[in-house]
C-alpha cells in the first residue's frame, strides 16, 4: 500500500516546485530585445543615465538594450507607454516626478504611479542648492533664512516652472522656515540664474553642478545643500538641517521602472542587476560625472521612497493647491 506524503511534506513539495518555477522564469528573460524608454531627448540627464546603464545591461542579459527617447509632458508620456507595455520587456528610466507626483499635480495624467508602474532600482540621487545673488544678505543659511522671512513677500524666488522639484522643493522650505517669497517660473534653470544675477529674484534651488560653476565665477553665493546630510557631490556645502532646518530633505532622483504587469521574478532579476551595475566603480564613477550619488537599491526600496515623497510633496500640492494643465 502506498501512503500519501503528510500535510507538511505536500507544503514543502509544493513551496520547492513554486521556488523552482519562479527562478525558472527570471532566468528565462528576456527572450527578445529589451527598450528602455526616456521622457526627455538626448543629451538630457535621464538620456545620459539609460545609455551607461543599457550596455552593461545587454551584457548581463544576453541581449540588446536600446534607449529611445520619447519626449514630452516632463516624462509622463514616456511612463505611460511604459505603464501600458504588453511586450514584457519595455523599461523606463524615469525622474522622481514621474513615479510620486504626476498625477496629484495634474489629474489628467492618463497613469497612476502606484498602480500602473513596478519599482526596480533606485539609481542615483542629488539634492538641490539653495542659492542667492552673490550680493545676497547673511553669511550663511541661517542668516540668510532670517532675512527671507523678514523680507516678507518682497523677495521672489524662481524655478524652472510650476510643478518641478525646484518649485514644489521651494514651498516645502517656506512651509518649514515660515517665509514667503513669491514664485516666478522660467523655462528652465539658465533663465532662473539669468534673473538671480540680474536681481530679479532673490533666491532658488538649483542643481548642484550648475549652482556650484555659477559660484566659482562669482555670479551667485550657495548657502546649503537639501538633503539630509552633506552630499559627497559637493561636501564643502552644508545640508540645510546644519541650518537649524529641522527633517528637511529633498533631493532629485532617477530610477528604472516597468509596467506593472512585469512577473515578478523578473523585477527581482533586474533589480539585483540594476543595482549591481550602478555600483560597479565604472559605472558608479560615470554616474558620479552625470552629477549623481549612485544608490542601486531593492525595488522594495524604491517603493518605500516613492511611498514617502509622494506623502512629503503631495502634501504641500495639496496645501498650495499647486496643479499643471
Amino acid at each position: 500500500m502506498r501512503l500519501s506524503p503528510s500535510p507538511l511534506r505536500r507544503t514543502l513539495l509544493a513551496l520547492g516546485l513554486a521556488t523552482l518555477a519562479f527562478g525558472t522564469q527570471a532566468q528565462a528573460w528576456p527572450t527578445k530585445t529589451v527598450k528602455i524608454l526616456v521622457g526627455f531627448p538626448a543629451g538630457t540627464s535621464p538620456d545620459l543615465v539609460a545609455r551607461t546603464l543599457a550596455e552593461p545591461l545587454s551584457k548581463a542579459l544576453g541581449q540588446p538594450v536600446i534607449v529611445e527617447n520619447k519626449p514630452g509632458a516632463g516624462g509622463n508620456i514616456a511612463a505611460d507607454m511604459v505603464a501600458k507595455a504588453t511586450d514584457g520587456h519595455t523599461l523606463g528610466v524615469m525622474i522622481n516626478g514621474n513615479l510620486t507626483i504626476a498625477k496629484l499635480l495634474n489629474p489628467k495624467t492618463p497613469y497612476e504611479p502606484s498602480r500602473d508602474l513596478a519599482p526596480i532600482s533606485l539609481i542615483g540621487t542629488a539634492p538641490l542648492v539653495l542659492a542667492a545673488p552673490a550680493d545676497a544678505p547673511g553669511s550663511n543659511a541661517a542668516e540668510f533664512l532670517a532675512a527671507a522671512r523678514a523680507s516678507g513677500d518682497k523677495w521672489s524666488y524662481g524655478s524652472p516652472g510650476i510643478g518641478t522639484v525646484g518649485h514644489i522643493g521651494m514651498e516645502l522650505l517656506k512651509a518649514r522656515v515660515q517665509m514667503a517669497p513669491v514664485h516666478v517660473p522660467y523655462p528652465g534653470y539658465p533663465q532662473v540664474v539669468t534673473a538671480m544675477v540680474g536681481g530679479q529674484i532673490q533666491l532658488s534651488m538649483l542643481p548642484p553642478g550648475l549652482a556650484m560653476a555659477q559660484a566659482r565665477a562669482g555670479k551667485v553665493k550657495v548657502l546649503g545643500v537639501t538633503s539630509a546630510g552633506r552630499s559627497t557631490l559637493v561636501p564643502e556645502l552644508p545640508s540645510l538641517a546644519e541650518a537649524g532646518v529641522k527633517d528637511f530633505q529633498l533631493e532629485i532622483w532617477n530610477a528604472v521602472a516597468g509596467p506593472a504587469s512585469l512577473p515578478k521574478p523578473v523585477v527581482a532579476r533586474l533589480s539585483a542587476l540594476f543595482s549591481e551595475i550602478a555600483r560597479s566603480p565604472e559605472v558608479r564613477q560615470k554616474l558620479f560625472q552625470q552629477g549623481w550619488q549612485v544608490t542601486g537599491g531593492s525595488a522594495e526600496a524604491l517603493a518605500l521612497r516613492i511611498k514617502t515623497d509622494t506623502a512629503t510633496l503631495g502634501k504641500i500640492i495639496a496645501e498650495r493647491g499647486i496643479k499643471v494643465e
